[in-house]
Order: C-alpha cells, then sequence, then structure tokens
C-alpha cells in the first residue's frame, strides 16, 4: 500500500515539476518561452542547436537547377553557396555552414536533394537520393515536417527540374504553379 501511494505520488507531481521548470525558463520581461537560448545555474546562456523561424525571408525564388548543377553548391567551394533540396526545392544554407558545410554534421544533404534520408531521419549517404517516392505515410509526413521547417528558416532560391518521374506526383502543386508562371 505504501509502495503504490509512493508511486501516484511520483506521477502526479512530475508534470507538476515540468510546469514550475518551464516557468523558470521562460523570459521574465515577456512572459515568452526562450527559443534560441536556455539559462543555466550559473546564469550563462546556451545556444540550442533549432533555430526559430525568421521574419526576413524573401520571397520564394524558382529558377531552374538540374542535380548535377546542385552538386556544385556542397560547401567544398568556399567562393559558392551552400544549397540543400527538399522535394525539389532549393534553399540556400549558407549561413549555416558549420552544420552544412564541409565536415559539418548535416553536410550529407548539401549539394543534392536528399528528401528520402529527411524522411527516414537518416544520415547515410546512400539514403540522400530525391526519390521519395516509395517512404511510407509517416515518413512522407516526417519529410513534409523537414519542408516546412526549411521553408520557415530558409530562403529559396531554385527549383530542381530533373526531380525523378516517380515523385512528380507527390510535388506540391503550388511550387509547380509558381514554377510555370516564373
Amino acid at each position: 500500500m505504501l509502495f503504490k501511494l509512493l508511486v501516484y505520488i511520483f506521477v502526479f507531481s512530475l508534470p507538476i515539476l515540468f510546469l514550475v521548470r518551464q516557468r523558470r525558463v521562460q523570459s521574465p520581461s515577456t512572459g515568452s518561452s526562450a527559443a534560441t537560448t536556455t539559462e543555466t545555474d550559473e546564469g550563462k546562456s546556451l545556444k540550442t542547436i533549432m533555430q526559430p523561424p525568421r521574419d526576413d525571408l524573401d520571397p520564394p525564388k524558382y529558377n531552374p537547377i538540374t542535380l548535377k548543377e546542385l552538386q556544385e553548391y556542397d560547401g567544398s567551394d568556399p567562393s559558392k553557396p551552400i544549397y540543400v533540396s527538399i522535394k525539389g526545392d532549393v534553399f540556400d544554407v549558407t549561413r549555416k555552414k558549420d552544420v552544412y558545410g564541409k565536415g559539418g554534421s548535416y553536410n550529407t544533404f548539401a549539394g543534392k536533394d536528399g528528401s528520402k534520408a529527411l524522411g527516414m531521419s537518416s544520415l547515410k549517404p546512400e539514403d540522400a537520393v530525391p526519390d521519395y517516392s516509395t517512404l511510407p505515410e509517416n515518413e512522407m509526413k516526417v519529410l513534409d515536417d523537414w519542408h516546412s521547417f526549411f521553408s520557415k528558416r530558409y530562403n529559396i532560391v531554385r527549383r530542381v527540374t530533373d526531380m525523378p518521374e516517380a515523385v512528380a506526383p507527390l510535388r506540391s502543386t503550388t511550387a509547380n504553379a509558381e514554377t510555370d508562371s516564373s
């Protein structure tokens, strides 16, 4: 009986402790939670990996590029921007060259369309291919989430024109319409 009581106390106290912790992390001046920094016990700020959405992005540009041309933007040439393509939309990720540039943890995606790997949550180079037509529904949702994440943080600067035929029916009709009107 005592054991059950202790378990109930523990289970019901966790959400309360979580809420208290959340309040401590919130910014005292605005009451909003700190999206890019957290406070440590020493009062120092630490950057988180995830960056907040940006409100200063340029309108999407759907200038054509082929998968072969895209390879030139893999971060190996410091004079060129770094591009990552997701579902055929090419994002300029140059400002995060520490992550997408040569030797970066996500360099696997630089200079190519790695849609399938993103949907699979894989960093394997062999998975970083543009044909995502075989992804199951749950991985397709993950891919859509990544596309949405990038769309809110990086400028769309190009559009891949030679994506595999298998993904043509899966691509965004809005993006296709904008490509046609460019």
